[in-house]
C-alpha cells in the first residue's frame, strides 16, 4: 500500500490568522508614531536652533562688511597720508634747497660788499679802470682756469664797457715767447671776453698753454670806448694761492 502524498495547504485556524495581521497593523502604526514623533522632536528643537543659526550667520556676514568697509577706508586714508608726507617732504627738501641757494647768494653778495667797501673806503684811493687780481688755476686735460677782476672806483655812475684779452709771456725751445689770445683759445681771430660794470666784475673762461712753453707773466689788456689799459702779473703770483 502506497505512503498518503503531503497536502500543500495548511489549516490554520482563523483566530490566529487574525491575530498576526492585527499584530502587523500595531507595529505599522507603532513605527509610523514613532517617525511622527521623531519628526516632531526634531522639528520643535532643531528649528528655533536653525533660525538662530541663520540670525548670527547674517549679523556675521553684516559685521564683515563693516569690517572691510573699515579697512577699506583706512587703507585709503593711509595712501593719503603717505602722499601727503611724500609731497611734505618733497615742498620741504625744495624748500632747504632753495634756503641754502639764498645763504649762497647773500654770503656772495656780502663778500662783494666788503670788497667794494674795501676799494671805496674813505682811505681808499680812486682809481679808474683797473685790473684788480689776475688769477690761473691748473685744470684736468693741460687747460687753465682764470679769474680776472676788473674795477673802477673813480666815477662811482659810470659803466665801463668794452673787452679784456690777455697773452702769456714765458720762454719756449730756450727763447723768449709770447702766447697771443687767439693760440690761448686755439682759434683764429677769437673775440676778446666783453665786459660791462659800473664798480667791478669778474671774467672767467679757460685758454690752452702749448707744449714746451713756460709761463713767466701774464700781461692783460682793456679796451673800451673812454679807456684803453695794460697790465702784467708775476705768473707765480697769479698761479699762487688766492692769487692776489
Amino acid at each position: 500500500m502506497s505512503a498518503p502524498v503531503p497536502s500543500r495547504f495548511r489549516i490554520v485556524p482563523r483566530d490566529v490568522a487574525v491575530r498576526r495581521r492585527g499584530a502587523s497593523l500595531l507595529l505599522a502604526l507603532a513605527w509610523v508614531v514613532a517617525m511622527g514623533a521623531t519628526w516632531w522632536t526634531a522639528t520643535y528643537t532643531a528649528a528655533p536652533r536653525l533660525a538662530r543659526a541663520a540670525a548670527a550667520l547674517a549679523k556675521a556676514e553684516r559685521d564683515i562688511k563693516a569690517v572691510q568697509s573699515e579697512l577699506n577706508s583706512l587703507r585709503q586714508r593711509e595712501s593719503t597720508l603717505a602722499r601727503s608726507d611724500q609731497i611734505s617732504r618733497a615742498a620741504n627738501a625744495e624748500v632747504q634747497e632753495a634756503l641754502a641757494e639764498r645763504d649762497e647768494e647773500i654770503a656772495a653778495l656780502r663778500a662783494d660788499v666788503a670788497f667794494y667797501e674795501r676799494l671805496v673806503g674813505s682811505t681808499s684811493q680812486r682809481k679808474g679802470l683797473t685790473v684788480h687780481v689776475a688769477e690761473f688755476a691748473p685744470e684736468d686735460g693741460g687747460t687753465w682756469r682764470y679769474q680776472i677782476m676788473l674795477t673802477q672806483t673813480m666815477n662811482r655812475g659810470a659803466v665801463s664797457e668794452g673787452q679784456m684779452r690777455f697773452t702769456v709771456e714765458g720762454v719756449r725751445g730756450g727763447k723768449l715767447a709770447a702766447v697771443q689770445w687767439d693760440e690761448l683759445h686755439q682759434q683764429r681771430s677769437a673775440p676778446g671776453q666783453a665786459y660791462s660794470f659800473r664798480y667791478f666784475q669778474q671774467l672767467d673762461g679757460n685758454v690752452m698753454l702749448p707744449p714746451g712753453f713756460t709761463p713767466q707773466r701774464v700781461k692783460v689788456t682793456l679796451h673800451g670806448d673812454d679807456a684803453a689799459v695794460e697790465q702784467a702779473f708775476d705768473w707765480k703770483t697769479a698761479t699762487a694761492a688766492g692769487g692776489k
